[in-house]
């Protein structure tokens, strides 16, 4: 991923400016130091911008005159830190859980994970009722989430499924037959055919089904506290200047090769 163009290269600049010396004419700058996991496309330390996710946490930070930094760890240590320790403001990307709620405030939506079905173009595949999924080998990856009724029906042995340790992993065996169809993340499946070099003779054979599986929002877990219910409200102020779906595709097009990117701070 090397030597892509940045996408936020005005909001660096703005970042350095913002670290000079305050003056009368200035104000203070918040600074969102956020904990998260490698999950890309989302948010990756290897991706142009650390990923379309995380453009957005810059993005709408650079809106409400805030800097971001952002350090990875493990899920479960990324909750523990980003709840937890006084250095973090919160940890993203959270799913919405009426549950968590009790633990920390979230920030307004940065984008949807949309998690359905792909299958090669010249098989045929389709179904509306999870009990038609009975009929097809699926293949998932080990220890994701796929909803709560399709969990169920796999641990009842309803729904077959084969196990691969990664999603690139589970691409892999749909094109060579191994499965019947796979369950991938929407945009997962979107940036591994751009980027992946392996897949590049066999990307047009592959198709997402229209019908999603489930689908969950994505948000900044500010921590519970005073600070972060102040950082939260400033926030969400520069998110909600922002057209979430246009920076999402202006994102995933300067992937493209060839293709010279533009910032999303406009």
């Amino acid at each position: 991923m090397r030597g892509f163009p940045t996408l936020l290269n005005a909001i660096f600049v703005a970042v350095i400016l913002t670290s000079l010396p305050i003056t009368a004419a200035s104000a203070p700058v918040d600074r969102l130091r956020l904990a998260s996991l490698d999950w890309s496309p989302y948010v990756s330390p290897s991706l142009p911008d650390e990923g379309f996710v995380a453009a957005i946490v810059k993005a709408a930070a650079q809106k409400s005159q805030s800097e971001v930094s952002i350090d990875y760890f493990p899920w479960s240590r990324t909750v523990q830190v980003g709840l937890n320790d006084a250095d973090y403001a919160g940890y993203f990307p959270a799913f919405y859980l009426k549950e968590r709620e009790k633990s920390c405030y979230f920030s307004n939506t940065l984008g949807n994970s949309t998690v359905g079905f792909a299958s090669l173009k010249n098989k045929l595949f389709d179904w509306q009722t999870l009990q038609d999924l009975q009929f097809y080998y699926i293949g998932v990856v080990q220890d994701y989430a796929n909803g709560e009724e399709f969990d169920a029906l796999v641990k009842q042995r309803i729904i077959r499924t084969d196990t691969a340790p990664s999603d690139i992993s589970n691409v892999r065996k749909l094109l060579a037959g191994r499965v019947d169809v796979i369950v991938i993340d929407k945009n997962v499946l979107r940036q591994l055919l751009i980027t992946d070099n392996s897949l590049s003779k066999d990307k047009l054979n592959i198709v997402f089904h229209a019908k999603e599986l489930t689908n969950f929002s994505m948000h900044i877990c500010f921590q519970h506290t005073a600070r972060g219910l102040r950082l939260q409200k400033i926030f969400n102020a520069g998110l909600n200047t922002l057209n979430i779906k246009q920076l999402e595709n202006q994102y995933f097009l300067q992937l493209q090769p060839g293709v010279v990117s533009k910032s999303v701070a406009h």
